[in-house]
């Protein structure tokens, strides 16, 4: 585990991006395409804003991301399709984008993302911490027993006040209760796990991560398992860990 703490959310942004276009372009020269995963949430604005200016050949990338709400149109300000594609897959073009098309039956979309996913092996995830220490939409108690690569799940009560205070909904009563989620297995197959942690909010959520052993209590525990775990914080995320 590699931990890097960064003076402001910007500079994090900067420091993430450059490690995640790194090694991209390691993955390019060594096997002429490349597989990216990636986060969403206002914790990942400004690294990838910072990606975009990267240089990378895009045209050689295939980008997945982790989740999307069930029952919420891409229309919709606070739909993960939506948000990727006004702040990044839209302003790239990328060899292929395998959106979480969850306007489409659950019996049809996790069969074909599974299929999708398996191809071949991420390369880069870029992987975000919640509140409630969730990665992707798998909330405490997350299961770490499943070995499929994407399932539906039901959002917990701080996860969906998260989504409210960061703006996305007016109220919990707009925020949809499942979505569909990269598991925790799948998560953990990526070759690289870099996660972008900024803001005070996230505080506990990563103090918990780094003081906890393994529990599905605490889904960013597994994080510390992976063989190249890449945690990037700010000042204000880290306020929380004594060493910092």
């Amino acid at each position: 585990m590699r931990i890097t703490v960064s003076a402001s959310p910007e500079e994090l942004g900067r420091e993430a991006s450059c490690h995640v276009a790194d090694k991209l372009r390691m993955t390019l020269k060594d096997k002429g395409e490349a597989r990216l995963l990636l986060s969403t949430g206002a914790s990942q604005f400004f690294t990838l804003a910072s990606l975009l200016d990267q240089g990378i050949e895009w045209e050689r990338v295939e980008i997945f991301h982790l989740d999307e709400y069930i029952g919420l149109p891409q229309e919709h300000p606070a739909s993960f399709r939506k948000y990727l594609n006004d702040r990044f897959v839209g302003k790239i073009r990328c060899r292929k984008f395998h959106g979480i098309d969850t306007e489409r039956p659950a019996a049809e979309l996790i069969p074909y993302l599974t299929r999708e996913v398996r191809k071949g092996i991420i390369d880069v995830g870029l992987i975000g911490i919640g509140e409630n220490g969730h990665i992707a939409f798998n909330d405490p108690p997350a299961d770490f027993d499943t070995r499929d690569a994407f399932k539906i799940v039901e959002l917990d009560m701080r996860c969906r006040q998260q989504q409210v205070r960061e703006g996305w909904f007016k109220s919990m009563d707009d925020v949809p209760s499942r979505a569909v989620s990269m598991t925790v297995w799948q998560i953990m197959q990526c070759s690289i796990i870099i996660s972008a942690v900024p803001f005070k909010v996230k505080a506990e959520a990563v103090a918990r991560t780094l003081s906890n052993p393994l529990t599905n209590l605490v889904p960013a525990t597994m994080l510390k398992q992976h063989s190249d775990f890449n945690l990037f914080l700010d000042r204000d995320s880290a306020s929380g860990l004594i060493s910092f």
